[in-house]
This record gives C-alpha cells, structure tokens and sequence, in this order.
C-alpha cells in the first residue's frame, strides 16, 4: 500500500513538472552517462518509477544516488519502527531543515499514514504537538533531541530502547539521518516545489 502511495505520487510528479533548480538541473535520460544510465535503470528496477524528486539532483553523483536509494529502499519501507512512524520522523526532519519539497511530498503520506492533520501541522509551525500517542512522543522526542541536541539524553534512549528495541533505536536514528542527507542535498541544489505549494515558515536562525 505505502510502496503503491509513493509510487503513484512519484508518477503525478513525474508526469506534470520538473522542480529541478539551475544549481544542479535534471538530467535528460538521453544525456546520460553510462553510470548514470545504469543507476536510472536500477532505480527504476526498485522503485517502478523513473528518478524522480531527491534523486534528480543526486543523479550528478549516479554512485551516490544508488546508494542512497538503496538505504531509502530499507527505511522507508521496512524499518522496524514502522511506516507510520517513519513517517513522523521523516517531518520532523523536513522542518528542521525547513525542506520544502521533503515536506510536500510526505506530508500527505503522513496523513494517509495514521499521522493526524494537528499533529503533523504542529510540527510545521515548530511547537511540540498535543495529542500524540506515547509511540508518538517517543519518536517525537528522540528525533528533535537529536537534531537539536546533536545527542539523545539517557531518559529519551531508554524510552526508545524499551518500546522499539535497539535494531528499532538503531533504524529511527537511521531515518532521521537518511532524510536529513536528502534535505540538505535538495537544500544545497536550491530544488524547487510547486509554484502554487505552501512552503515551510522560515524560522529566524
């Protein structure tokens, strides 16, 4: 279902406009290297849709895309938090790195996923949400102490380790880290959203 959600949201975005920035701009599949025409393939393999969001500006760097598709094919789909929660996480990520496009196209999925509306709009405007579940809290608070932070403090750990597990502790930080390297790689390629999406307040530094 989550893989068909994605899927399906990749081919609309695909299928209406490029975000691509003049920074780092999409490679047409007949501009191609061999490398890079071998990563598309493998891509295309995995995910059954072309490069698209993220990937595109990755694709200057066809190795390290593979590479980051691949850890993105675990993560997203079969961490051992569960896509729900993934989902939370991934959020969390996207507004603390004000990541437009990251946002846009999770925040819907997020939704579909079990997050609720108040929650995931709390996390946009940058205050702890009401009415989470304790699963909830628990990613809520180990994700944002680690972006924060740059650490998780004992309490939080421990909360973790007992609900999720350490293969569990060990995923979540693996998610927050996976999509805080796509957001700073969409942030430093200048990727674009829709002319017509809302973007993330910027908070002062």
């Amino acid at each position: 279902m989550k893989t068909a959600l994605l899927s399906g949201l990749a081919a609309s975005l695909i299928a209406t406009v490029s975000y691509a920035s003049e920074r780092l701009p999409t490679i047409p599949p007949d501009q191609y290297t061999a490398e890079q025409k071998k990563a598309a393939e493998e891509f295309l393999a995995t995910r059954k849709v072309p490069v698209f969001g993220p990937f595109e500006p990755l694709m200057h760097s066809p190795q390290v895309m593979t590479q980051a598709r691949a850890m993105g094919d675990y993560l997203r789909y079969n961490s051992a938090i569960g896509n729900t929660l993934s989902e939370l996480a991934i959020l969390i990520t996207a507004r603390e790195w004000t990541q437009d496009f990251e946002w846009y196209v999770h925040y819907p999925i997020a939704l579909k996923a079990g997050i609720k509306a108040s929650v995931a709009d709390a996390i946009a405007d940058g205050i702890r949400p009401s009415g989470m579940t304790e699963d909830e809290e628990i990613v809520y608070d180990f994700s944002t102490e680690l972006h924060k932070n740059k650490r998780v403090s004992d309490r939080t750990f421990q909360r973790a380790d007992k609900r999720f597990g350490k293969k569990g502790v060990v995923d979540l930080t693996g998610i927050n880290a996976y999509y805080s390297l796509l957001a700073m790689q969409m942030n430093m390629a200048q990727y674009q959203i829709p002319k017509d999406s809302k973007k993330l307040t910027r908070f002062p530094e």
